[in-house]
């Protein structure tokens, strides 16, 4: 019961990414950027957190990446995050699979690399998919977005059933795949490749910060 010890594995790079159906572009004034649950107890979980390599640390770096640009071409930041000691009515069936969850305050802390800035929205989560018991489809309806990009852990849990759930709200998710950490290899390309023919745009970091970068340069017009 509980979370595994993740092995170090090979992040999938975008050239290995699932052919998409979807091709939606992606628009820094119709998209909202949500940090998945990147906690310290999830973050803990691996083996060598620390390795610039390894899945973990390969994307706090892509999500940092993806942080500064999107503050900079003003796209809503939400983070969402689980409580400590959750009550068992509150934590319900996700008892039977993972046990009691986080227990304390530096568990729960985002880890700093990521700290969300000022004004921006922390979220409580309750289950895998951020829109049970939450205001985040309310914060993208009241703020005119329809695009979601995806980042954080666990790819094949909260990040996919996320971007499911988005998809089903009308609101086109982009999951960036090299932003995302997993239990393995496997269940990261299982993400991915449910992701990319059922419910989502996946795209890498790069042509993510490339798409908002061109797309707000246009919003802006001739300087």
């Amino acid at each position: 019961m509980g979370l595994p010890r993740i092995a170090p594995y090979r992040v999938p790079a975008p050239d290995d990414f699932p052919v998409n159906r979807a091709h939606w572009p992606l628009d820094p004034g119709r998209a909202l950027l949500l940090v998945h649950d990147m906690q310290r107890y999830f973050v803990d979980a691996y083996v060598d957190p620390q390795d610039p390599a390894g899945p973990i640390g390969a994307a706090i770096a892509n999500i940092r990446a993806l942080l500064d640009v999107s503050r900079r071409v003003g796209v809503p930041v939400v983070f969402s995050a689980q409580p400590p000691r959750q009550a068992a009515a509150d934590r319900g069936l996700l008892g039977d699979f993972w046990g009691p969850g986080l227990q304390d305050a530096e568990q729960a802390r985002i880890v700093d690399d990521l700290a969300p800035a000022i004004g921006e929205r922390v979220i409580t989560k309750w289950r895998y998919t951020a829109f049970i018991r939450t205001p985040l489809a309310e914060l993208l309806r009241d703020s005119g977005r329809d695009q979601l990009i995806v980042v954080g852990v666990y790819a094949h849990l909260g990040c996919l059933l996320t971007a499911a759930d988005a998809f089903m709200h009308d609101i086109a998710p982009f999951v960036v795949g090299d932003a995302v950490a997993d239990f393995s290899e496997a269940d990261h390309r299982t993400a991915l490749t449910y992701a990319a023919g059922r419910c989502a745009r996946v795209i890498g970091t790069g042509a993510a910060i490339a798409e908002l970068r061109a797309a707000d340069l246009v919003a802006q017009g001739p300087r």
